[in-house]
Formats: structure tokens, C-alpha cells, sequence
């Protein structure tokens, strides 16, 4: 079983007198830095010259320096930028102003279980990520409850480095809720892999399959859009609050005994292996070398990619169906909106 923490197991004065440097404030980055400052914590923000988020991040009250001028002058930088710009800015700015007994953090393990960034032998290099995006760590945080994190030790140059990363969970809220103690290799191993085949790559393809298969059967667009995308939030919101079990005792007998029949026969035993080819491909490194090197040539694949799915006729057919339900997004703040995008 994994070890988790509480408030009462993280000492918050070992990071009081620290000076805390937040590289980004984009949708963690934001979340990050308010609830660092209104837990007491000296924090500033690094981010690279003319960035848009400069005007948003002081009109919140937070001190915005360069990347190098916050890293050098702070003795914890945490790293909040995307996965490939992570081993240029720490080789550019940040590697420069490290000292021994500083602490190199991270919200993702991908740059040092990947050795893109390779931090000296006299620095904590620690982790904390919450299981959530950045707007919601920051409005639980803000209600009084927080968002449970992952807590890792890679390096503990100084002894402290546990103690300092439950401090650093402590401060933005993580042990209102739990942390679970891990390592960078399963953090980055399993957080990949959940993207890839079950949250993003596998639901949406999912879905655009099941969309496909039902127009091109000659079935309406906007009733397929209902039935493969609109009420896959109630399906999700139910085993979210009440496990996979919760959720068929929730549903007619009818889509329960749907459900154990046939989602057996979609996801099958070639299915299954290929999850595992993909967490292979993870594991040995081939996906984080595909994805830098794609990054690197100015991602072309990823672009073509992405635009595709835009021109997706779900995409349209959505578009139109949201417009006639506004209260879908009434009352919410885009993330756009709170943040600045990467940093």
C-alpha cells in the first residue's frame, strides 16, 4: 500500500524560510504561486522576456523576475513549463545559479527520468504534482480543501528532501486532501500511459470511433454526438464519485448488461496488447525520444495532427449542440482566462 500523508505528518516551517522560484504560470504555474503566497511562502516568478503572462501574474501580487534572475535568486525552483522546453531553460537559466543545498522541483517526472535534465550531485531533486489541473488546485485551495498529490525523492543531497517536498504539497493545499508518496519513474511511466490509452489518446479515439460508426450508418449527427460524447460526462461523473461498480448499480439493466457483454469485445486481447507495446514504448524511452525529436523539427506531425482532429465533423456538430446549452459552461472561468497559457 502506498504511504500517504496528512496535514499533521508535513512540518510547514521547513519551507518558511525558503525562497521559492515558480518557472511558468500557466495553468499549474498560477495555481502554484497563489496558493504559495497565501500560505506565507516567499515566492516569485521566473518567466522569459516580453511572456504574456507578466501583466496576469502582478496584477495577482506576485513579483515576476527572468527566468534566470528568479532561479538564482531563489533556493527552490520549481519548474512548471512544458516537458520539452524543461531541458533548455534549466541549461540556459537555471544551471547557472544553483548552488549545493538548493531544490530542483517538478510536477512531472518526464525530463528526469528521461535524463534530459541532469541536475548536480549537491541538489535536492524532488517532486510534487497534483492530481488535477491548476484551476482546480487553486479554487480548492481557495475553498478551504485542496487537491491530493504525488510527493517523490530523486536526489536528497541535504537529507531534508522528503520533509521539503511534503512541505512544498503542505503549502499549496496537497495535504488537505492526501499525499501518496512515489517515485519519478512510476509518476512519468503510469502518468503517460494514462494519457496515451485510457484519458485522452484511448477516450477520444474511443468516442470519434463511436461518432464514425454511427453517421456512417446513417444515423443523425447530433444524436450521436448525445450518445458517444454528450453523456459520457454522466457515465464518468459516476465512477469519479462512486467507482466502476457504483456507476452499473447507477445505470439501467439494460446498459449494465451491455456494458459487462460487449465493452469485453471492444476492448479485446489485441487491444490489450497494444497497450502494453505502448507502455513499452514508454518504459524503454522510444516515446520520450519520438516526442523531443517531434518537438525539436518544429512539431509538423503533431500540428497536421492536431488540426485533423479540429476538422473532425464531431467538432462541428458539438459546436452547435453546446451553443444550445450555455449552462454547460455558465459560471466557469476558462483557464485561459486565470492563466497565462504556458509562461
Amino acid at each position: 500500500m502506498a504511504n500517504i500523508y496528512y496535514e499533521a505528518d508535513a512540518d510547514r516551517s521547513v519551507i518558511a524560510d525558503r525562497k521559492v522560484a515558480v518557472i511558468g504560470y500557466g495553468s499549474q504555474g498560477h495555481a502554484h504561486a497563489l496558493n504559495l503566497k497565501d500560505s506565507g511562502i516567499d515566492v516569485r516568478i521566473g518567466l522569459r522576456d516580453g511572456s504574456g503572462s507578466k501583466a496576469k501574474a502582478e496584477a495577482a501580487g506576485l513579483r515576476v523576475l527572468s527566468i534566470a534572475d528568479a532561479a538564482a535568486e531563489a533556493d527552490v525552483i520549481m519548474i512548471l513549463a512544458p516537458d520539452t522546453e524543461q531541458r533548455a531553460l534549466y541549461t540556459d537559466h537555471i544551471a547557472p545559479g544553483l548552488n549545493d543545498g538548493d531544490a530542483l522541483f517538478f510536477a512531472h517526472g518526464f525530463n528526469i527520468r528521461f535524463d534530459l535534465v541532469q541536475p548536480p550531485a549537491g541538489v535536492d531533486v524532488c517532486m510534487v504534482a497534483p492530481k488535477g489541473p491548476g484551476h482546480l488546485v487553486r479554487r480548492t485551495y481557495s475553498e478551504g480543501g485542496g487537491t491530493p498529490c504525488l510527493i517523490a525523492v530523486e536526489q536528497d543531497a541535504t537529507g531534508k528532501a522528503k520533509d521539503l517536498a511534503l512541505a512544498y504539497a503542505d503549502a499549496i493545499g496537497g495535504t488537505r486532501a492526501g499525499v501518496i508518496e512515489t517515485t519519478f519513474t512510476e509518476e512519468t511511466e503510469t502518468d503517460l500511459f494514462g494519457e496515451q490509452v485510457v484519458l485522452c489518446g484511448g477516450t477520444t479515439a474511443l468516442v470519434q470511433a463511436g461518432f464514425e460508426t454511427l453517421v456512417n450508418a446513417g444515423y443523425q449527427p447530433e444524436v450521436a454526438y448525445f450518445e458517444c460524447l454528450h453523456e459520457l460526462k454522466l457515465i464518468v461523473d459516476l465512477m469519479y464519485e462512486q467507482g466502476i461498480a457504483g456507476m452499473r448499480y447507477s445505470i439501467s439493466d439494460t446498459a449494465e448488461y451491455g456494458d459487462l457483454t460487449r465493452g469485453p469485445r471492444i476492448i479485446n486481447d489485441a487491444t490489450r496488447a497494444e497497450m502494453s507495446t505502448i507502455l513499452d514504448e514508454i518504459r524503454s524511452g522510444a516515446f520520450a525520444s519520438e516526442w523531443v525529436a517531434e518537438s525539436e523539427a518544429g512539431r509538423p506531425k503533431f500540428t497536421e495532427l492536431e488540426d485533423a482532429g479540429k476538422q473532425h465533423p464531431i467538432e462541428e456538430v458539438g459546436g452547435k449542440l453546446r451553443a444550445m446549452m450555455p449552462w454547460i459552461s455558465e459560471g466557469k472561468t476558462k483557464v485561459q482566462d486565470a492563466s497565462g497559457g504556458q509562461g
